[in-house]
């Protein structure tokens, strides 16, 4: 498991989604990823509301961290008031939270409520929302995640607007001095991770890729890029 540290990795964060795994055999699906060289396992979490999509919750997660402890699970909320699910999620094992800047809450107090509980705080933002919307947050965030395809389905065919939004907000958080990551979520595979990597993407978030592969090792291999 890989902790949340520098922003200048020598090679990219891997963060399994499971949207894409078999639900029916999860505890099995998560070692896998594990096993195949996985840092992180990303967990995302959808209330039809912020997005037109239903996943999964809490008990979930409490199933995951009791079945496999040792991950680090990366917990992205794709819901409304994410400030009321925070600590929910927090007890349930979330090891990093992050929300939405999009969606109904104080940014400022989510952030400070995540940190709080002793969890490590991440900020999203959809592909048409501008990454100049994070600036504010640089010495309060952990991570930003910026979203290559539009939030609800996994499977979804990468942003081509993206690379370019990345390397912008890596220059602010370099001109800035600021110690967040950069996380990237949607279409990532072996041809778009060099490009979000090359851009300054710190962690890669992949779901089908992954767990859609029949050398699921090969496929992790295929993404994380050397800098």
């Amino acid at each position: 498991m890989s902790v949340l540290g520098s922003n200048r990795q020598k090679e990219a964060i891997i963060s399994a989604s499971l949207l894409s795994a078999d639900l029916c055999s999860l505890e099995r699906e998560i070692k896998s990823a594990l096993a195949a060289g996985c840092d992180w396992i990303h967990f995302d979490v959808m209330d039809g509301h912020f997005t037109k999509n239903i996943s999964y919750g809490i008990p979930v997660l409490e199933a995951c961290k009791k079945a496999v402890p040792e991950a680090f699970y990366d917990v992205h909320l794709m819901v409304d008031k994410p400030d009321c699910f925070a600590k929910l999620f927090s007890d349930a094992g979330a090891d990093m939270i992050t929300f939405h800047y999009e969606a109904m809450t104080n940014v400022y107090s989510t952030v400070n409520l995540i940190k709080s509980l002793g969890k490590k705080a991440g900020i999203s933002v959809k592909p048409d929302t501008p990454a100049s919307v994070l600036y504010p947050y640089f010495d309060s965030a952990d991570m930003f995640l910026l979203m290559t395809v539009e939030p609800g389905f996994g499977g979804q065919a990468f942003d081509k607007r993206s690379p370019e939004k990345i390397k912008g907000l890596k220059s602010e958080i370099t001109a800035r001095g600021s110690k967040a990551l950069i996380e990237v979520d949607g279409g990532i595979n072996a041809s778009t991770a060099p490009i979000v990597t090359d851009a300054g993407a710190d962690v890669l978030v992949s779901g089908s890729y992954i767990f859609g592969a029949e050398d699921m090792k090969a496929a992790v291999d295929s993404l994380r890029v050397r800098r």
